[in-house]
């Protein structure tokens, strides 16, 4: 029922509305077909599946089934479970009596005390309040969760108070039933306790809940999404075999499978201001370093495969980046302030503690020297890409003639214009970058193309408190 529609307040007035009681999977399936149908956005803010993740996501959806998201870490997996409670109602009704454990509905509770309230209250007399759909969406982390937390127990104060085992109120309902009519997800399915999935194999089964052989079933309506590494999901006892078989549909996700998709990911979940009083300006060829990092790190053989490197690696290196530039955009009074490759310096307090190294191969390498290594790495990869190799030569040889540069993430951006006034060729190199006549943009460009100089091994870099010498 629209959020804009009259509410009915009791049963009577809510049979004489036209309302019709559905299951959870039934209500997702017409307002996803009527969305479809509509050509709305489907999943928002959900970037590079268009081909890949999104049709096997909308065909669950239309199979009624309960879904499994399996991929490494940052590939969006719980924004895309959050994602598929907007296709529920806005608002859906339930009968409104302070002794149910659920928001049941109003034509086929399955507590006893709606049941009861139905045997035994005129229509009119059947209070009826509604659930909005932002409270219909349930989420638990696997790991240390207990079959009393998502399933239930029984609660032996109330035993102690006099209520029969034999009552549905010596029961304390977990997250799932008190989820019935919603959607329930679960992340990081195989870390959760043996005996808790056993529970969720017979929710999915027979769409019922017992605790410790109590004897009355539940029918629950709940969708179920769940969550999961690779890496853990297909090791052997991780997951009951009976649970993976009763899951409808395993949705497999991935990294962003080109840079640009990548960078624009990056750039909408970082949500950085730009503006204000200290303004920034980010060059393409910067972005495309800081994400090119994030592939690089996925690539290397010093980073543990298996546990992936995830997409908040790139969103806090750019805001790190960023906030690096805009630092010194306050301190020397630049406006607009440009990152440079001198301020990927300061990425070792984003990145830190988010690789996850391979112990074979990384050789006691450590987690910063492995990070030198794919930022020069990435450097590299994004310089050759811009500049002609055939024109290096050139540039070489202007160092080769004695010529010093020293950069730094405070040097002022006026005073690279001043050190590099004597080689012109340097500058028509920058320029190719779509340098502009902004100081600090030129400033910017000129790392970019000695950083890859030095990458090439065409220069070498000496680096001491904070600045880098840059010569032949």
């Amino acid at each position: 029922m629209s959020s804009l529609a009259p509410r009915p307040t009791n049963l009577r007035e809510l049979n004489d509305s036209g309302w019709v009681s559905k299951s959870v999977k039934q209500e997702i399936y017409d307002n996803f077909i009527r969305q479809l149908a509509a050509g709305e956005t489907l999943y928002p803010g959900v970037v590079g599946y268009e081909s890949t993740v999104i049709p096997e996501i909308n065909l669950a959806l239309l199979s009624g089934h309960d879904m499994l998201f399996l991929g490494e870490k940052g590939q969006a997996k719980s924004r895309l479970m959050r994602a598929i409670s907007r296709f529920l109602d806005d608002y859906v009704p339930y009968l409104d009596l302070p002794d149910s454990p659920f928001h049941d509905d109003p034509h086929h509770p399955i507590s006893s005390a709606g049941q009861r309230c139905l045997r035994e209250r005129d229509p009119a007399d059947v209070p009826i309040a509604w659930w909005p759909r932002s409270e219909r969406y349930a989420e638990r982390l696997a790991p240390g969760t207990r079959f009393a937390d998502i399933i239930g127990e029984i609660d032996p104060a109330k035993l102690a108070g006099g209520v029969s085992m034999a009552n549905e109120e010596a029961l304390h309902f977990g997250l799932i039933p008190r989820m019935h009519r919603g959607i329930f997800a679960i992340n990081e399915l195989p870390e959760l306790d043996e005996l808790v999935q056993v529970g969720l194999f017979n929710i999915l089964e027979e769409r019922d809940v017992q605790i410790r052989g109590y004897p009355i079933q539940f029918e629950i309506d709940v969708m179920i999404l769940f969550s999961a590494n690779p890496s853990t999901y297909n090791r052997s006892g991780k997951v009951i075999p009976q649970l993976k078989d009763r899951i409808g549909s395993l949705i497999q996700t991935h990294y962003p499978r080109e840079r640009d998709l990548g960078i624009q990911i990056m750039e909408q979940e970082a949500a950085v201001e730009m503006g204000g009083d200290y303004p920034v300006f980010v060059p393409y060829f910067m972005r495309e370093i800081i994400e090119q990092i994030t592939i690089q790190a996925r690539k290397s053989k010093y980073v543990d495969h298996q546990s992936g490197v995830s997409a908040r690696f790139s969103i806090a290196n750019y805001r790190t980046m960023i906030a690096s530039a805009r630092q010194r955009g306050v301190l020397l009074n630049e406006k607009p302030a440009v990152p440079r490759i001198s301020d990927l310096g300061h990425l070792y307090a984003s990145s830190l503690g988010k690789l996850e190294l391979d112990l074979m191969g990384s050789h006691q390498m450590s987690e910063r020297q492995v990070l030198d290594a794919v930022i020069a790495e990435a450097i590299r990869v994004v310089f050759e890409e811009y500049v002609d190799r055939h024109g290096l030569g050139d540039i070489a040889n202007i160092f080769s003639r004695g010529v010093k540069i020293e950069v730094g993430d405070l040097l002022p951006s006026a005073e690279y214009a001043r050190r590099i006034d004597r080689v012109p060729p340097l500058w028509d190199k920058a320029f190719e970058l779509n340098a502009a006549e902004d100081p600090a943009v030129q400033a910017s460009c000129v790392e970019f193309v000695l950083a890859g100089l030095y990458a090439l091994d065409r220069i070498s870099r000496a680096q001491q408190h904070g600045s880098i010498t840059y010569e032949l």
